[in-house]
């Protein structure tokens, strides 16, 4: 074509590119919808999967025959019906096989179909081999019998039916989920025995609700053992709206101090579980169990061991840990959505549902007995020909050596149909020669009382309900079994707080100078003593519980927490705290302090302003800490203070100048945070210039005996010599005896 000549586009059909763009999508997401996503209200299948069960039957692969490579039936899927990827195609039969996917599986395949802790695991089709499960029958038994429209398949070689005629409700027993455009869809499995009672109550009080339905469905049923602990409230909610979720939990038993799962939820590996729990194992925070075994097998499908530390671990109590924090129990949509016998999606409520299934179900058996009504009466019309053959046979034999035109003749002198003259000469001479009146008319009274029974159940509705009734006890009888899903009341599960999974053990946690801690077991260690860094050396202990909070303190005023067993041992010489915590810069830690939340605390600055805190004040699992003292500038937090007594404990303060000042506790404030009210009076002047500070602080009451520190020397004070030193608070106290007027250190002793 030359460059110059111009473009012509008369003929072409023009659409605005907005309108194009819209259909186009339009058109795509009906397709997702209706012909990919979303089971079909009546046989409860998407296409694939109807065109597998199809393809299967026409390849003679029912329940007795023998097995198919796997790949000749996907291969008739894609070549006749389903033109789409081989894969996709295999993992939907893959789907359709696994009895810990399927409720009631449709496939019956032999060699590696998956597992549950690996569903995906199943090997390629080349080598695996299947047949239909007995439980497809119901899908298929009347599929020959006129009950279903057929249409063409992909490029119209062939017929393949729109529907399969499901003697049963199999949208509700294997249930489905999809994912479509602008929509979804998750139906749990149910039991047949269950959904078949609540069908036949429909039919006998068409005007149940949902409520007396749910007398017969209790709920879904997986395919696994595990624990259905939605409340039956929640589960009758689900139903009356088509939407809800459903909890689901698995089974254990105890055997000694082990653990032993033995049901797990629907669509949960257990190798998922072990690592779940594993992972917390290695993080320490899952300190009661010791070790993990999997002991599953071919008789015992689950089984998970889990091996506590000993014999008082409350089981209860660990178990709802691992409810709350693992797969152990799991939680599934339910979204009722499906195609109606309209053909549009639409969510369904269970007493909706059943109704169109039955309303389908009643169609197709008017369907199937017509067809046979058809049949029957052709037959009939057929056997008074064969019997005018009998009676007249050397007459018609005669015709037909005869003329040489003889089916006009027949119809003429016997006044027969196209279709009786027609059945008379295909018939052998051998077969006429052998046709028995006794015979015919045996044939003819079984027929008519056939034909008359039909045409009695197809004029009377209650007959028609009555023979669906029957036919659906008959194959809840055939294909129905037990429950496997117990619906049970239990408790929601809670994960348990650290405190509440680590062991109680005495535990003391040491703090050194420069900031490094560690904990050791028992209360019998002396921090002193322990070995420590260069250049470092001991600074203060806390006697507490193994699953109790370490509180750590900093000169700023900050306070830290984090549980004591967590620290590493006193064997070694700990780890520095900056590396849990983050704390502002020039900042050191002061001290360490264990208890309950509900003791009280003494904190004070060596300004000689303090007061009393509750220890849940501060607590705080922030790394960057929690301000509770607000330190004067230029001043230091002294090392805090655990109360004893509120009521009893007095507080005992000593300056760098040697004043010291007893104080009734109930002088100072409770506080959440704060600088604190003076203890002790320090000149202003002094303070500025750091002549003058605290120097220690502590709690005595009455009647205990105090020991100074000062340097290599101590003296102990009696209680009465302490009692000389009370006053009101703020004052500036009285002079301790010469050589204990610089104190480094206070304690105090019954």
């Amino acid at each position: 074509m030359s460059d110059n000549m111009p473009l012509d586009f008369d003929g072409l059909e023009k659409m605005p590119l907005k309108q194009y763009t819209e259909k186009a999508y339009l058109d795509y997401s009906m397709y997702v919808i209706l012909d990919r996503a979303l089971p079909n209200l009546a046989d409860g299948l998407k296409p694939v999967q109807r065109r597998i069960i199809y393809a299967m039957s026409e390849l003679g692969l029912n329940a007795t025959s023998k097995y198919k490579k796997s790949a000749r039936t996907v291969g008739d899927v894609l070549g006749k019906f389903h033109p789409h990827g081989d894969s996709a195609c295999y993992e939907a039969m893959v789907l359709m096989a696994q009895p810990f996917s399927y409720r009631y599986p449709l496939v019956d395949g032999q060699g590696n179909w998956g597992s549950q802790d690996d569903p995906k695991s199943f090997a390629a089709m080349r080598y695996t081999e299947s047949r239909m499960a007995g439980y497809a029958q119901l899908l298929l038994a009347e599929l020959g019998q006129g009950t279903v429209d057929w249409g063409p398949n992909f490029d119209g070689t062939l017929q393949e039916p729109e529907l399969l005629p499901a003697r049963l409700p199999n949208v509700l027993l294997n249930g489905g989920s999809g994912i479509a455009v602008g929509m979804a869809t998750d139906i749990p499995p149910h039991n047949l025995r269950e959904v078949a009672s609540a069908c036949i109550r429909l039919l006998d009080q068409p005007k149940s609700t949902v409520e007396q339905l749910c007398e017969h469905i209790k709920g879904p049923d997986y395919p696994t053992e595990a624990e259905i602990i939605t409340p039956r409230s929640e589960i009758l909610n689900t139903y009356l709206t088509g939407h809800g979720s459903i909890r689901s939990r698995a089974v254990f038993e105890k055997e000694g101090s082990d653990i032993i799962i033995t049901a797990l939820p629907y669509q949960v590996s257990g190798a998922r579980i072990l690592e779940q729990i594993a992972a917390q194992m290695q993080a320490k925070k899952l300190p009661l169990v010791e070790d993990l075994r999997d002991e599953s097998d071919h008789e015992n499908p689950v089984r998970l061991v889990v091996v506590t530390r000993s014999n008082r671990v409350d089981t209860k109590r660990l178990m709802a840990h691992l409810f709350a924090t693992t797969d152990l129990e799991r939680s599934y949509r339910v979204n009722m959505n499906m195609i109606g016998l309209e053909g549009r999606p639409q969510v369904f409520d269970l007493r909706s549902l059943l109704k169109q299934w039955l309303k389908f179900r009643l169609e197709t058996v008017r369907r199937r007995l017509e067809f046979r009504l058809d049949k029957v009466n052709k037959r009939l019309h057929l056997l008074d020909a064969a019997l005018i053959v009998f009676l007249n046979l050397d007459e018609v034999i005669a015709i037909i050596r005869k003329e040489d035109k003889p089916k006009p003749v027949l119809i003429k002198r016997f006044k027969l149909s196209e279709e009786q003259a027609d059945y008379i000469l295909d018939t052998r001479l051998r077969q006429l020669a052998r046709l028995e009146e006794m015979k015919i008319r045996e044939e003819q009274q079984a027929l008519v009382e056939e034909r008359d029974q039909l045409k009695k159940t197809l004029g009377s509705k209650q007959r028609m309900q009555t023979l669906l009734k029957k036919e659906i006890k008959a194959d809840a009888g055939d294909y129905g079994d037990d429950r496997r899903s117990p619906i049970v009341s239990r408790e929601a599960a809670q994960a348990l707080d650290e405190t509440d999974l680590v062991p109680s053990e005495n535990q003391t946690v040491v703090l050194s100078q420069r900031g490094w801690a560690r904990a050791a077991k028992g209360h019998d260690v002396d921090g002193r003593s322990l070995a420590y860094k260069s250049g470092d050396a001991y600074q203060a202990s806390a006697q507490g519980r193994s699953n109790q909070l370490a509180v750590f303190l900093d000169s700023s005023g900050r306070s830290y927490a984090l549980m004591a067993h967590s620290l590493p041992s006193a064997r070694g010489q700990g780890e520095p705290l900056t590396g849990r915590f983050k704390t502002p810069p020039g900042a050191e830690f002061v001290g360490v302090i264990m208890g309950e939340p509900d003791d009280h605390v003494l904190l004070a600055s060596d300004a000689g302003y303090g007061f009393f805190i509750k220890l849940e004040e501060m607590l705080t699992r922030n790394k960057t800490g929690k301000k509770v003292v607000s330190v004067p500038k230029g001043c230091r937090l002294l090392p805090p203070v655990m109360v004893r007594d509120l009521e009893k404990d007095w507080v005992v303060v000593v300056t760098t100048e040697g004043n010291m000042l007893v104080v009734d506790s109930s002088e100072l404030p409770v506080l959440p945070k704060g600088k604190g009210n003076k203890i002790i009076g320090i000149p202003s002047r002094r303070a500025a210039a750091r002549e003058e500070y605290v120097s220690a602080i502590c709690t005595i009451q009455d009647g205990e005996k105090l020991t100074l520190l000062s340097g290599q020397r101590h003296k102990t004070m009696k209680a009465d010599e302490v009692d000389e030193y009370a006053g009101e608070r703020g004052r500036r106290g009285s002079k301790l005896a010469r050589g204990f007027r610089k104190v480094d250190a206070l304690l105090v002793e019954s």
